[in-house]
């Protein structure tokens, strides 16, 4: 129901573009990312990768072989779902870094994406698992409009189907047994969803305390399709969502009945895979007010490597993807480069962990703010025991509002009451509402949240 999550490649924490990074590299990193206050680790494969078809930089359809290859491309000679890229370390060096994590409060998530490369051993060893063209080829994967030249699907429905079935299961059960309770699934939408939810429920009748986080960015119904039938958690589509009106559109959307039943948001603010348009201009205000905004509004949300040093040049104009991505290159970085917003990231993290309110999305209110360009929200705790108000801009500059709380009632259920004063979250200023509200100045190019404690 809960968690701040941080993505990265684990081959990127090198500081040469010459040097594969390692799982020990990740764990000397464990100290930095647990001070941020993230609680998940979260790794895209780290399988061994092909080399039929590997792309080049920036998803060029023809690498050199200096290029390392997208993680997703899995399978090679060294092994398949189950085996770990022999340059990032061993199962052993895996174990370490996850008992590592542990250690810094921190659990590891993986990702699990059934496509395989052309070397992947199941092709070889298997090929009634895939579809084969007259001509003896097979045909690469698509998600329209991309396209997947270094990689193939499974056919679930091969006359083999219940092998191949219980081998992509089996591939989770390998992970959860080497201590991995978060399982991210790469376009569960693409997929079967009788699949998912044979697999769902085979694995937490045996690891009740797994996670599987669903990665559809496709049309509403099928994303609350796929939560229906077993995901714990969904990706959704905060990262396009800026507007005020937007934005609260679809917070109701998710808080209404039954969607607020089975569906669970992770509010991602970026992605390997988006670099959404609002932060392509590079303003720290913007970075700010979404981080906060994803942290605030909903229990569970994340943030992929980068996103706190402000990266933002796309690969192009129009195209909501970044330049030079992690998922085609090695790419060290100075972490704390100037400018980095590591410490306000670390400030919202530090707020939800100490406000349970922050930590669910349900008992959730809009508070009514006097500006089109700030947006105003009450959230309370499950035991109704913190209660935590926020305003938070959407526009750079100043803004002089009134958020006012109406007759919102707060408390316990036999003793509601008027939200009598607040204490700034941050700062420890208190302050009493007058006239149903406070008055609050918010500049954004400082720091585009307000957060306040609410007493009745």
């Amino acid at each position: 129901r809960a968690g701040a999550w941080y993505e990265l490649f684990p081959r990127n924490e090198t500081d040469d573009p010459a040097r594969h990074g390692t799982f020990d590299d990740v764990v000397a990193r464990l100290p930095d990312i647990a001070a941020m206050g993230f609680d998940v680790l979260y790794f895209p494969p780290i399988h061994p990768i092909g080399t039929t078809n590997r792309k080049g930089k920036n998803n060029a359809l023809i690498g050199t072989p200096d290029d390392p290859g997208s993680p997703y491309a899995i399978g090679a000679a060294e092994g398949g779902h189950d085996a770990i890229h022999p340059a990032l370390g061993t199962l052993d060096d895996f174990r370490r870094l996850v008992a590592a994590a542990r250690g810094h409060g921190l659990e590891i998530a993986l990702d699990f994406a059934t496509q395989c490369s052309p070397d992947h051993p199941w092709i070889r060893q298997h090929p009634e698992w895939f579809k084969w063209r007259p001509d003896g080829s097979m045909k690469y994967a698509e998600n329209p409009p991309k396209k997947y030249e270094d990689i193939t699907n499974p056919d679930f429905y091969c006359a083999d189907r219940v092998a191949l079935w219980q081998a992509l299961r089996d591939v989770v059960l390998f992970w959860a047994e080497q201590g991995v309770r978060i399982i991210r699934v790469d376009n569960p939408h693409t997929k079967p969803f009788p699949f998912w939810e044979w697999m769902i429920r085979d694995v937490q009748a045996r690891f009740p305390d797994l996670i599987f986080l669903s990665e559809a960015f496709t049309r509403p119904k099928v994303m609350k399709a796929l939560a229906k039938l077993g995901f714990s958690q969904s990706y959704t589509y905060f990262t396009w969502r800026t507007g005020k009106d937007e934005l609260s559109a679809y917070m109701v959307e998710l808080m209404r009945h039954p969607e607020r039943e089975y569906f669970r948001p992770n509010f991602f603010v970026n992605t390997p895979d988006i670099l959404p348009y609002h932060l392509q201009g590079g303003e720290p205000w913007m970075f700010k007010s979404r981080v906060a905004l994803a942290a605030t509004l909903a229990g569970s949300y994340g943030v992929f490597a980068g996103f706190e040093l402000l990266e933002h040049v796309p690969l192009a104009p129009g195209k909501e993807e970044y330049l030079d991505s992690d998922k085609y290159e090695i790419r060290p970085r100075d972490w704390n480069a100037p400018g980095n917003i590591k410490d306000y990231i670390a400030m919202l993290n530090g707020v939800r962990r100490a406000n349970p309110a922050l930590q669910q999305t349900s008992n959730f209110a809009f508070a009514l703010v006097d500006s089109p360009n700030v947006i105003g929200f009450v959230k309370e705790s499950v035991g109704r025991d913190n209660v935590v108000a926020a305003a938070v801009a959407l526009a750079p500059g100043r803004h002089d509002v009134w958020l006012h709380f109406g007759d919102m009632r707060i408390g316990p259920e036999d003793a509601r009451r008027p939200v009598r004063a607040v204490e700034n979250l941050v700062t420890g200023e208190w302050r009493l509402v007058e006239w149903g509200g406070v008055r609050l100045a918010i500049d954004a190019d400082r720091d585009p949240a307000v957060l306040l404690r609410c007493v009745a």
